[in-house]
């Protein structure tokens, strides 16, 4: 089996048609980021789609321009873990210029200096300041409304069972687990006492948070924002798809949602390198046969590759 060289579960973003402008401004304003590929695929049924490859803090993103069939909402959101109050309000400045305040910057129980803000694009962050020692400082937070509140346990705990099985290297496998750090007590109406108020968990070194919210939500998980589990065998796909798989409807091109209704994709790792070939028509063909796919098949993306 190959060695993994990059990270194992990348956060994808979905816009209409802003993914660069977008992608621009995030690595712009978060410390230590940077696009890493840009590449531009022809014939899909979105048209001409851009994705983009980077890295805010060191963490790897995705971004495609596919059209405007999915909007963001507040149903996942992005922590972004600050070491001073100033990092904080600078963040928190540019992010919402343009943007919506869902909590003001201020001091909360939890921490002296937070806000939680929808930016331009509609992409919500949570600016927080935070432990020196975080390692991960962008973290991806589900929270869990509407028909799937009061769930969030269950998931995470799920989520850990899945990831902790699969057939890839111990020394990731072993990296999955789920801690409940916080709970809703009582007089926390709507929430039911003991439903989950904060969870971290973490699968394949990829850090995320979870929460149950009973209040009055219009949203829910949807395919604007996607996790994306990169495989080095057709045994590891094969393994995913028929763990979270919940959906037939949703499944297509690598896509799939599971029982909670999050949205996942499981690719093949070399489509990296398949994507990112400067000829045209290597990546034509490999675009023509995916596009047909619901599950991805390695050996048939491979023989299109190679014509």
């Amino acid at each position: 089996m190959a060695t993994r060289t990059m990270q194992s579960i990348v956060p994808h973003l979905w816009f209409d048609k802003e993914a660069k402008e977008a992608v621009g401004f995030y690595t712009s304003v978060i410390p230590n980021s940077t696009i890493t590929n840009i590449t531009t695929i022809h014939g899909t049924p979105s048209g001409d789609c851009d994705i983009v490859s980077f890295e805010l803090s060191g963490q790897p993103f995705m971004a495609i321009s596919a059209g405007p069939l999915f909007k963001f909402n507040p149903s996942i959101s992005f922590h972004i873990r600050c070491r001073t109050t100033d990092e904080v309000d600078e963040l928190w400045e540019k992010l919402s210029q343009g943007g919506k305040v869902r909590m003001p910057l201020g001091a909360y129980p939890f921490s002296e200096r937070y806000g939680w803000v929808e930016d331009r694009y509609g992409l919500s962050w949570q600016v927080i300041l935070a432990d020196e020692s975080v390692k991960q400082r962008v973290t991806p937070v589900l929270m869990f409304v509407g028909k799937v509140c009061g769930k969030a346990e269950e998931a995470v705990n799920f989520y850990a069972a899945v990831f902790k099985s699969a057939p890839v290297p111990k020394a990731e496998t072993g990296n999955a687990q789920a801690n409940i750090l916080a709970r809703h007590g009582k007089g926390e109406e709507p929430d039911s006492e003991g439903t989950v108020k904060y969870a971290s968990f973490t699968l394949l070194g990829q850090a995320f948070g979870a929460m149950d919210s009973a209040r009055e939500h219009k949203f829910a998980f949807n395919e604007a924002i996607s996790f994306m589990v990169r495989c080095d065998t057709q045994k590891e796909i094969d393994y995913y798809w028929d763990k979270l798989s919940a959906d037939p409807k949703a499944e297509q091109c690598g896509w799939l949602k599971d029982k909670y209704g999050l949205s996942w994709q499981i690719i093949p790792a070399i489509m990296a390198e398949m994507m990112g070939d400067k000829d045209r028509e290597k990546v034509a063909r490999v675009t023509q046969t995916f596009l047909k796919m619901k599950k991805f098949d390695i050996d048939a993306l491979k023989r299109a590759y190679a014509g």
